[in-house]
């Protein structure tokens, strides 16, 4: 389980929303703890969420090729990658954001903004990241390559977005749920009308979980001219929840009914569904510790779906 961080119980030189005695803050030397946190190495909730896309896909490729398991090589992969890219994609954020940030009470201390590292210094490490991401992606096919190579127009796009408009989830949800065409296409070398749905499903979970998130930040965002889901729903952000975490649902049930999936995959999705709703009615907007804690519960609904899907593949597998 991931540890609640609330807004006093963060270490030392630590963001306020990280996780409480981690790894970085224990053991890390003091040199790389800057870098880790600029990584968000101290807030893992970030690539599980980046990741969980990924190995939908994958276990879902394994369903419908008849596999008892994912490939283990390409999980391995995957989870580099999303732990690689995550930080690249929050070191490049953090370069784009730094005056921004330096006005937010929440990410004022962040490394840039604090002046723990230099902007020149943020580069290298945004570039030593990427060519780790490049590592992982060349392992897969051709046309994976390329899908990955595509998936960086929305990534250079989103720290922008913010400032031209009050829906930068959307583009987000474009960029971090790219693993759900990129999982299936590691397989079969090509696309297929399953994990698209499946992509559009965590397009629309995404929506909904960074709504909450943003929730943290609607005083200082509206303060500084920035814009976010959280302005745009106010108080009807719970219906707006409800109906994108319905979405995903439904989305994702179209792509199981695609591969033929099993009773064992639905009831995953149950539970997912169930999971989502207890986000909705237990969030309070206005309490930024509560929306911190219904964010990084996304975790463990990610991890319900994919042991669902590994055990509904499983299952065919050994019984036909």
């Amino acid at each position: 389980m991931l540890e609640k961080a609330g807004r006093g119980t963060a270490t030392a030189g630590a963001l306020p929303d990280s996780v409480a005695r981690h790894w970085l803050d224990r053991y890390a030397p003091d040199w790389l703890k800057p870098y880790g946190r600029l990584a968000r190495w101290d807030r893992p909730i970030g690539w599980w969420l980046l990741l969980w896309p990924c190995w939908w896909a994958a276990a879902l490729a394994a369903l419908a090729a008849g596999n008892a398991f994912p490939s283990i090589w390409h999980l391995l992969l995957f989870f580099v990658g999303s732990v690689a890219m995550r930080g690249a994609g929050c070191t490049y954020n953090d370069l784009v954001d730094q005056d921004i940030d330096a006005k937010v009470a929440r990410t004022r201390a962040r490394p840039i903004p604090s002046g723990d590292v230099s902007w020149q210094k943020a580069l290298v490490f945004l570039v030593l990241q990427c060519l780790v991401g490049l590592l992982v992606l060349v392992q897969f096919n051709a046309f994976t390559i390329f899908l990955g190579f595509a998936s960086l127009v929305f990534v250079a796009a989103y720290p922008f977005m913010k400032r031209v408009t009050h829906w930068p989830q959307v583009v987000l949800g474009i960029s971090f749920s790219w693993g759900a065409l990129v999982g299936w296409s590691a397989v079969f070398g090509s696309l297929a009308l399953a994990p698209v749905l499946l992509y559009l499903a965590a397009i629309s979970w995404t929506m909904a979980y960074d709504t909450i998130y943003a929730h943290q930040d609607k005083e200082d965002d509206a303060l500084i001219g920035v814009g976010s889901t959280a302005q745009v729903f106010g108080d009807f952000t719970k219906p707006a929840l409800a109906g994108f975490f319905a979405l995903s649902i439904l989305l994702m049930g179209a792509a199981f009914v695609l591969v033929d999936a099993s009773l064992i995959a639905f009831l995953a999705l149950a539970a997912m569904a169930v999971q989502f709703a207890w986000q909705v009615l237990t969030l309070d907007t206005d309490d930024a510790d509560t929306c911190l804690a219904r964010f990084r519960s996304n975790r463990e609904a990610g991890a319900i779906v994919f042991i669902g899907l590994c055990l509904d593949a499983l299952v065919r597998a050994a019984f036909g």
